[in-house]
Protein backbone atom coordinates (compact mmCIF):
# COMPACT_ATOMS: atom_id res chain seq x y z
CA UNK A 1 0.00 0.00 0.00
CA UNK A 2 1.47 3.46 -0.78
CA UNK A 3 0.31 4.86 2.56
CA UNK A 4 -0.54 3.66 6.17
CA UNK A 5 -4.23 2.64 6.77
CA UNK A 6 -5.11 4.03 10.32
CA UNK A 7 -8.20 2.53 11.12
CA UNK A 8 -9.26 4.47 13.73
CA UNK A 9 -10.04 8.58 13.94
CA UNK A 10 -7.76 10.23 16.29
CA UNK A 11 -9.49 9.99 19.92
CA UNK A 12 -12.59 11.65 20.30
CA UNK A 13 -12.18 13.93 16.81
CA UNK A 14 -15.71 12.07 15.53
CA UNK A 15 -17.58 11.66 18.92
CA UNK A 16 -19.62 14.66 20.03
CA UNK A 17 -17.99 16.42 23.74
CA UNK A 18 -20.48 18.68 24.49
CA UNK A 19 -18.15 20.48 26.70
CA UNK A 20 -16.28 21.88 24.13
CA UNK A 21 -19.07 22.92 22.05
CA UNK A 22 -20.89 26.41 21.92
CA UNK A 23 -24.09 24.84 22.13
CA UNK A 24 -24.32 24.88 17.86
CA UNK A 25 -26.89 22.51 17.24
CA UNK A 26 -29.03 23.97 20.01
CA UNK A 27 -28.77 27.29 17.97
CA UNK A 28 -27.70 26.67 14.41
CA UNK A 29 -30.41 24.04 13.23
CA UNK A 30 -34.15 24.76 13.10
CA UNK A 31 -36.62 23.08 15.39
CA UNK A 32 -40.51 22.39 14.05
CA UNK A 33 -43.41 21.83 16.93
CA UNK A 34 -43.81 17.96 16.44
CA UNK A 35 -44.07 14.72 17.99
CA UNK A 36 -39.68 15.39 18.29
CA UNK A 37 -39.75 19.12 19.74
CA UNK A 38 -42.27 20.98 21.96
CA UNK A 39 -41.88 24.46 19.91
CA UNK A 40 -40.96 26.06 16.97
CA UNK A 41 -37.21 27.65 16.81
CA UNK A 42 -35.94 29.62 13.93
CA UNK A 43 -32.01 28.65 12.81
CA UNK A 44 -29.84 31.03 14.42
CA UNK A 45 -31.77 31.33 17.50
CA UNK A 46 -30.69 29.95 20.79
CA UNK A 47 -33.23 27.41 21.88
CA UNK A 48 -34.49 28.58 25.41
CA UNK A 49 -33.45 26.28 27.08
CA UNK A 50 -29.62 27.07 25.88
CA UNK A 51 -27.83 28.13 29.84
CA UNK A 52 -25.23 30.76 29.75
CA UNK A 53 -22.47 27.57 29.48
CA UNK A 54 -23.63 26.40 26.50
CA UNK A 55 -24.99 23.10 28.33
CA UNK A 56 -28.68 21.84 27.69
CA UNK A 57 -30.73 22.82 30.66
CA UNK A 58 -33.21 19.65 30.97
CA UNK A 59 -30.67 17.39 29.52
CA UNK A 60 -31.51 14.84 31.44
CA UNK A 61 -35.73 14.94 30.99
CA UNK A 62 -35.16 15.56 27.05
CA UNK A 63 -37.79 12.96 26.32
CA UNK A 64 -40.42 13.64 29.44
CA UNK A 65 -40.10 17.77 27.99
CA UNK A 66 -40.99 16.66 25.03
CA UNK A 67 -37.74 16.81 23.41
CA UNK A 68 -36.61 13.38 21.89
CA UNK A 69 -35.59 14.61 18.64
CA UNK A 70 -32.70 15.98 20.55
CA UNK A 71 -31.63 12.73 21.91
CA UNK A 72 -31.56 11.00 18.64
CA UNK A 73 -29.40 13.90 17.08
CA UNK A 74 -25.48 13.59 17.06
CA UNK A 75 -23.08 15.83 15.30
CA UNK A 76 -20.45 13.28 15.34
CA UNK A 77 -18.00 15.68 16.73
CA UNK A 78 -18.45 18.56 14.52
CA UNK A 79 -19.68 20.63 16.97
CA UNK A 80 -16.39 21.17 19.00
CA UNK A 81 -14.77 21.13 16.11
CA UNK A 82 -16.17 24.05 14.42
CA UNK A 83 -15.76 25.67 17.74
CA UNK A 84 -12.44 24.33 18.97
CA UNK A 85 -10.89 24.63 15.52
CA UNK A 86 -12.23 26.37 13.05
CA UNK A 87 -13.55 29.58 14.74
CA UNK A 88 -10.01 28.75 17.28
CA UNK A 89 -12.31 28.86 20.48
CA UNK A 90 -14.20 32.51 19.87
CA UNK A 91 -17.91 31.35 20.76
CA UNK A 92 -20.66 33.32 18.90
CA UNK A 93 -21.63 35.31 22.27
CA UNK A 94 -18.26 36.32 22.79
CA UNK A 95 -17.54 37.39 19.38
CA UNK A 96 -21.46 38.09 18.03
CA UNK A 97 -19.46 38.64 14.53
CA UNK A 98 -18.69 34.79 14.02
CA UNK A 99 -22.39 33.87 14.65
CA UNK A 100 -24.12 34.09 10.70
CA UNK A 101 -20.78 31.86 9.55
CA UNK A 102 -20.50 29.75 12.12
CA UNK A 103 -23.97 28.34 12.17
CA UNK A 104 -23.73 28.07 8.14
CA UNK A 105 -20.34 26.27 8.75
CA UNK A 106 -21.87 23.84 11.42
CA UNK A 107 -24.35 21.73 9.29
CA UNK A 108 -21.16 21.54 6.22
CA UNK A 109 -18.75 20.10 9.16
CA UNK A 110 -21.46 18.10 10.33
CA UNK A 111 -21.42 16.26 7.13
CA UNK A 112 -17.83 15.81 6.32
CA UNK A 113 -17.51 13.92 9.78
CA UNK A 114 -20.74 11.79 9.05
CA UNK A 115 -18.80 10.41 6.01
CA UNK A 116 -15.49 9.95 7.96
CA UNK A 117 -17.53 8.17 10.50
CA UNK A 118 -18.45 5.82 7.39
CA UNK A 119 -15.30 5.90 5.72
CA UNK A 120 -13.59 4.95 9.36
CA UNK A 121 -15.51 1.84 9.63
CA UNK A 122 -15.26 0.43 6.69
CA UNK A 123 -11.42 0.80 6.76
CA UNK A 124 -11.52 -1.44 9.63
CA UNK A 125 -13.72 -4.13 7.85
CA UNK A 126 -11.47 -7.00 6.66
CA UNK A 127 -13.52 -7.98 3.32
CA UNK A 128 -12.89 -4.32 2.24
CA UNK A 129 -9.24 -5.04 1.55
CA UNK A 130 -9.90 -5.04 -2.20
CA UNK A 131 -11.20 -1.25 -1.68
CA UNK A 132 -9.53 -0.39 1.15
CA UNK A 133 -6.59 2.10 -0.48
CA UNK A 134 -9.68 4.15 -1.89
CA UNK A 135 -11.18 4.01 1.04
CA UNK A 136 -7.75 5.69 2.70
CA UNK A 137 -7.27 8.22 -0.05
CA UNK A 138 -10.87 9.70 0.39
CA UNK A 139 -11.07 9.84 3.90
CA UNK A 140 -7.46 11.41 3.95
CA UNK A 141 -9.53 13.83 1.52
CA UNK A 142 -12.51 14.51 3.45
CA UNK A 143 -10.55 15.17 6.88
CA UNK A 144 -8.19 18.05 4.40
CA UNK A 145 -11.69 19.82 4.00
CA UNK A 146 -12.27 19.50 7.47
CA UNK A 147 -9.34 21.78 8.34
CA UNK A 148 -10.53 24.32 5.64
CA UNK A 149 -10.73 28.26 6.78
CA UNK A 150 -15.17 29.08 7.10
CA UNK A 151 -15.03 30.70 3.23
CA UNK A 152 -13.43 27.79 1.97
CA UNK A 153 -15.64 25.00 4.12
CA UNK A 154 -18.93 27.12 2.57
CA UNK A 155 -17.82 27.02 -0.96
CA UNK A 156 -17.22 22.85 -0.29
CA UNK A 157 -19.76 21.12 -2.90
CA UNK A 158 -21.38 18.90 0.09
CA UNK A 159 -23.50 16.45 -2.20
CA UNK A 160 -20.72 15.53 -5.00
CA UNK A 161 -18.55 14.54 -1.96
CA UNK A 162 -21.68 12.41 -0.47
CA UNK A 163 -22.60 11.09 -4.13
CA UNK A 164 -18.61 9.89 -4.04
CA UNK A 165 -18.32 8.49 -0.52
CA UNK A 166 -21.84 6.67 -0.94
CA UNK A 167 -20.80 5.20 -3.89
CA UNK A 168 -17.53 3.65 -2.63
CA UNK A 169 -19.47 2.50 0.55
CA UNK A 170 -21.76 0.37 -1.77
CA UNK A 171 -19.10 -1.44 -3.19
CA UNK A 172 -17.67 -1.72 0.41
CA UNK A 173 -20.85 -3.24 1.51
CA UNK A 174 -21.55 -5.80 -1.43
CA UNK A 175 -17.93 -7.21 0.05
CA UNK A 176 -18.83 -7.12 3.44
CA UNK A 177 -22.24 -8.74 2.86
CA UNK A 178 -21.41 -11.75 0.18
CA UNK A 179 -22.99 -14.93 1.15
CA UNK A 180 -26.36 -13.15 3.19
CA UNK A 181 -29.45 -13.86 1.75
CA UNK A 182 -29.01 -11.12 -0.39
CA UNK A 183 -32.74 -8.97 0.47
CA UNK A 184 -32.65 -6.02 -0.75
CA UNK A 185 -34.74 -3.38 0.46
CA UNK A 186 -32.57 -0.42 -0.64
CA UNK A 187 -34.79 2.84 -0.33
CA UNK A 188 -38.02 0.63 0.19
CA UNK A 189 -41.50 1.97 1.69
CA UNK A 190 -41.63 -0.71 5.02
CA UNK A 191 -43.00 1.93 7.44
CA UNK A 192 -45.46 -0.28 10.05
CA UNK A 193 -44.67 -3.20 8.14
CA UNK A 194 -44.84 -6.73 9.69
CA UNK A 195 -41.15 -7.85 9.76
CA UNK A 196 -41.06 -9.93 13.04
CA UNK A 197 -38.94 -12.58 12.85
CA UNK A 198 -37.89 -11.87 9.19
CA UNK A 199 -34.60 -13.32 7.61
CA UNK A 200 -32.49 -10.14 6.63
CA UNK A 201 -29.27 -11.31 7.45
CA UNK A 202 -26.54 -9.54 4.60
CA UNK A 203 -29.42 -7.46 3.80
CA UNK A 204 -29.26 -4.33 1.91
CA UNK A 205 -31.54 -1.99 3.71
CA UNK A 206 -29.97 1.39 2.70
CA UNK A 207 -32.20 4.29 2.83
CA UNK A 208 -35.26 2.24 3.50
CA UNK A 209 -38.06 3.62 5.59
CA UNK A 210 -38.70 1.49 8.68
CA UNK A 211 -40.61 4.05 10.76
CA UNK A 212 -42.97 1.89 13.22
CA UNK A 213 -41.81 -1.61 11.17
CA UNK A 214 -42.07 -4.59 13.27
CA UNK A 215 -38.87 -6.17 13.19
CA UNK A 216 -39.24 -8.25 16.16
CA UNK A 217 -36.57 -11.60 16.74
CA UNK A 218 -35.38 -10.28 13.30
CA UNK A 219 -32.20 -11.59 12.07
CA UNK A 220 -30.40 -8.27 11.01
CA UNK A 221 -26.82 -10.28 11.14
CA UNK A 222 -24.41 -8.42 8.64
CA UNK A 223 -26.80 -5.74 7.05
CA UNK A 224 -26.27 -2.62 5.32
CA UNK A 225 -28.30 -0.04 7.50
CA UNK A 226 -26.88 3.13 5.67
CA UNK A 227 -29.12 5.85 6.19
CA UNK A 228 -32.43 3.49 7.15
CA UNK A 229 -35.14 5.61 8.72
CA UNK A 230 -35.89 3.37 12.08
CA UNK A 231 -37.65 5.96 14.09
CA UNK A 232 -40.02 3.95 16.24
CA UNK A 233 -39.44 1.14 14.87
CA UNK A 234 -38.99 -2.25 16.98
CA UNK A 235 -36.15 -4.34 17.25
CA UNK A 236 -36.88 -6.25 20.26
CA UNK A 237 -34.87 -9.54 20.33
CA UNK A 238 -33.67 -8.50 16.82
CA UNK A 239 -30.21 -9.75 16.01
CA UNK A 240 -28.23 -7.07 14.86
CA UNK A 241 -24.75 -8.55 15.11
CA UNK A 242 -21.94 -7.66 12.31
CA UNK A 243 -24.29 -4.88 11.28
CA UNK A 244 -22.66 -2.43 9.02
CA UNK A 245 -22.84 1.79 8.98
CA UNK A 246 -25.82 1.91 11.49
CA UNK A 247 -25.24 4.98 13.55
CA UNK A 248 -26.22 5.35 17.46
CA UNK A 249 -28.28 7.82 16.44
CA UNK A 250 -30.54 6.02 14.30
CA UNK A 251 -30.42 3.31 17.10
CA UNK A 252 -31.60 6.14 19.60
CA UNK A 253 -34.24 6.16 17.43
CA UNK A 254 -35.81 2.72 17.48
CA UNK A 255 -37.22 0.66 20.46
CA UNK A 256 -35.52 -2.12 21.78
CA UNK A 257 -35.05 -4.37 24.63
CA UNK A 258 -32.74 -6.22 26.81
CA UNK A 259 -33.12 -8.84 23.81
CA UNK A 260 -31.87 -7.13 21.11
CA UNK A 261 -28.35 -8.08 20.59
CA UNK A 262 -26.19 -5.52 19.19
CA UNK A 263 -22.41 -4.98 18.42
CA UNK A 264 -20.35 -3.98 21.35
CA UNK A 265 -19.83 -0.37 19.94
CA UNK A 266 -23.38 0.61 20.35
CA UNK A 267 -24.62 1.79 23.89
CA UNK A 268 -28.00 0.56 24.39
CA UNK A 269 -30.44 3.38 24.87
CA UNK A 270 -31.66 4.29 28.11
CA UNK A 271 -35.83 4.72 26.97
CA UNK A 272 -35.60 0.98 25.78
CA UNK A 273 -37.86 -1.46 27.69
CA UNK A 274 -35.83 -3.28 30.23
CA UNK A 275 -38.02 -6.66 30.51
CA UNK A 276 -37.03 -9.68 27.67
CA UNK A 277 -39.18 -9.80 24.67
CA UNK A 278 -41.30 -12.87 24.60
CA UNK A 279 -40.64 -13.30 20.85
CA UNK A 280 -39.38 -16.94 19.72
CA UNK A 281 -35.40 -17.62 19.91
CA UNK A 282 -34.00 -18.62 17.16
CA UNK A 283 -32.42 -22.10 16.51
CA UNK A 284 -29.09 -22.27 17.20
CA UNK A 285 -27.81 -24.05 14.45
CA UNK A 286 -29.48 -21.28 12.29
CA UNK A 287 -26.36 -20.21 9.58
CA UNK A 288 -24.86 -17.21 10.80
CA UNK A 289 -23.17 -14.04 8.55
CA UNK A 290 -19.92 -13.25 9.46
CA UNK A 291 -17.18 -10.86 8.85
CA UNK A 292 -14.12 -12.13 7.81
Amino acid sequence: MSEQIRTEPPTGALRADCTSCFGLCCVALPLTASADFAFDKAAGQPCRNLREDFRCGIHSRLRQEGFPGCTVYDCFGAGQHVSQVTFGGRSWRDDPTTAEQMFAVFPVMRQLHEMLVYLTEALALPPARPVRDELSRVRHEIELLTTASPEQLLAVDVAAHRTAVGALLGRTSELVRAGGTGASLRSADRIGANLRGADLRGADLRGAYLIGADLTGADLRGADLLGADLRGAVLSGADLTGIIFLTQPQLNAAKGDDATTLPPSFVRPAHWAERRSLAPRRRPDRPTTRRR
